[in-house]
């Protein structure tokens, strides 16, 4: 199942991914699919909207690093992503 879009408004330094194990899959709102492997680390700004999630028939384990406080939400939820836009990943 795909992954479900999501910003990062209440940390002004935005979110990093890094990827551990298996092989994975991000895209910022508007920009291509990327390809993240073991050892890989994303960058994604405050407020920027993307989703990261593991390919398809694969495994991804990483761990994302973000910061919160008491009067704002971590993350904010969008719409899960479409099968076409998960399908427009390259081939891993």
């Amino acid at each position: 199942m795909p992954p479900a879009g999501h910003g990062h408004g209440a940390d002004p330094l935005g979110q990093t991914v890094f990827v551990t194990e298996g092989v994975g899959l991000c895209q910022r709102r508007g920009g291509p699919v990327e390809v993240i492997r073991p050892g890989g680390r994303v960058l994604f700004e405050a407020d920027e909207e993307h989703w990261h999630g593991a390919a398809p028939n694969r495994l991804m384990v990483h761990l994302a690093i973000d910061e919160g406080d008491a009067d704002h939400d971590v993350v904010h939820w969008l719409s899960p992503v479409t099968d076409a836009e998960y399908a427009a990943a390259p081939a891993v």
